[in-house]
């Protein structure tokens, strides 16, 4: 099959807003428990979550994952409150989960009856699409429903998810073995035509700007993806998509690397999506934990180096509203790019990547960590690495590097190796604080460019340099 003609570079505006934000958000929100995959894994006979819903709400086979809509009410949803959360996060293109592994749509489906708007009452797609872009924001749509094949099978075969009448929730009964990530059976034309239309909804009703597919796409027949670029690239022409593994052909999308990093700068753009979440989730869970701005920056600094994007994941509450502690700590983010955006917008790689004491390695979400997400029901912890202030990450626009240092000066000054006479800059430099133009006392030597920061420097999650030549 022929893909040469969805083959693309990311469009300048993708390539230029460096950071991106999405919202796993559905009835998994109204339990609450442990992760997003607790509507499967409730279906699991013996299973922490399973043991956890009988416990809270009874048998699988009284109380099914079915009796979670009518309580999935986002009764404080409000779509001007989440464009203000991701304005003033610095984020330039964002959108909540379009559909997760779930069944459930969250825009006015006509060919899905389990949607937000028979359930809530709101077009959440459309809704965030309308007030999204009145402020400048991109939307993204994300899509993970190839995940439905098999994804509410279980293992008590008193479930309700076998009774014939539930079929329009979980779809119909199913070999137990379609759950894994790769069956044996594979999705037949009726799930596939389904899967299929669900995103010629999302993309011809909403435009998105990014269309982002979960990994697991690879079981969806290729007609059928080739058929979705087809759609995708004739309805939105400046738009990209992105995927994770090979689940596309290379160069008809970006590539996703799901929880993950690259240890050096690449050659082609990409994008890494993770969690702000500190358990061990996509979604809202009982007592949350929040990643602080400090990593969160560290990692887009890092990622921006490496010529990618970050896109972050927040769940917000069952309501809609959000956990005042991820609030607070995107405004911090938000208020590092305020001053300090110069150093990521619209920046391109730098000569070299990195530089410092810390030493990552490329990192992917690849699929043996899903198929043994799949067996233990909780995904894998990603390594990450702590860094520091001898830790360097390098951007660059026009006629300035940029150098992004993790942490405070190491004995009260920045060594930085790659900006010595030797290194790629040969010009006469000079070197301030960028939004500011503050100058910085330094020296620079052959082997390298010692700065040292401006006497009253406030305490900032990572440091920003930026060295112009003359």
């Amino acid at each position: 099959m022929d893909w040469s003609k969805y083959e693309r570079q990311a469009p300048k505006w993708y390539r230029d807003a460096k950071f991106g934000m999405f919202f796993h958000w559905g009835p998994y929100s109204v339990p609450a428990c442990e992760n997003e995959w607790y509507s499967r894994n409730m279906y699991l006979k013996g299973s922490k979550q399973n043991l956890e819903h009988v416990r809270r709400f009874g048998k699988v086979s009284e109380f099914g994952y079915k009796d979670f809509l009518p309580m999935f009410k986002g009764e404080k949803f409000d779509a001007a409150d989440w464009t203000e959360l991701v304005s003033r996060s610095g984020a330039k293109y964002a959108g909540p989960v379009s559909e997760h592994a779930d069944n459930f749509s969250m825009w006015n489906s006509r060919v899905n009856p389990v949607n937000s708007m028979k359930y809530m009452g709101r077009d959440v797609v459309g809704e965030c699409a309308e007030a999204f872009r009145e402020k400048g924001i991109k939307l993204l749509a994300t899509l993970h429903h190839q995940w439905l094949w098999g994804w509410f099978m279980s293992s008590d075969p008193d479930a309700d998810v076998y009774d014939p009448k539930n079929e329009v929730f979980y779809g119909p009964a199913l070999p137990l073995e379609t759950c894994r990530y790769m069956p044996y059976r594979m999705p037949d034309k009726a799930f596939n035509d389904v899967w299929l239309e669900k995103v010629r909804e999302v993309v011809e009703g909403y435009k998105p700007d990014v269309l982002y597919f979960d990994s697991r796409t690879r079981i969806i027949p290729e007609e059928y993806r080739h058929r979705v670029a087809e759609i995708f690239y004739s309805a939105c022409p400046d738009g990209i998509m992105t995927y994770k593994q090979d689940d596309f052909p290379k160069g008809v999308g970006v590539y996703d690397v799901e929880c993950g990093r690259f240890a050096e700068k690449q050659s082609f753009f990409w994008q890494t999506d993770d969690r702000m979440e500190d358990n061990i989730t996509w979604c809202i869970v009982q007592q949350p934990k929040y990643k602080p701005a400090e990593k969160i920056l560290q990692q887009l600094c890092d990622v921006v180096s490496k010529n990618g994007n970050l896109l972050l994941n927040l769940g917000p509450n069952a309501d809609g509203s959000f956990p005042e502690q991820a609030r607070t700590e995107l405004y911090r983010v938000g208020d590092w790019l305020k001053k300090y955006g110069e150093a990521i917008y619209a920046t391109v790689p730098f000569d070299i990547a990195v530089e410092g004491v810390t030493q990552g390695k490329n990192e992917d979400y690849n699929i043996e960590r899903v198929k043994q997400q799949m067996k233990d029901g909780i995904a894998m912890e990603s390594g990450a690495y702590a860094l520091t202030g001898a830790d360097f990450r390098f951007t660059q626009k026009e006629n300035s590097v940029y150098v992004l240092a993790m942490g405070v000066p190491v004995n009260g000054a920045y060594t930085i190796r790659a900006l010595g006479l030797d290194g790629p800059v040969k010009e006469n430099i000079s070197v301030s604080i960028p939004g500011t133009n503050a100058p910085v006392r330094f020296e620079r030597t052959r082997e390298a460019l010692t700065c040292y920061l401006p006497e009253g420097m406030p305490q900032e999650p990572v440091y920003a340099l930026k060295v112009t030549r003359a």
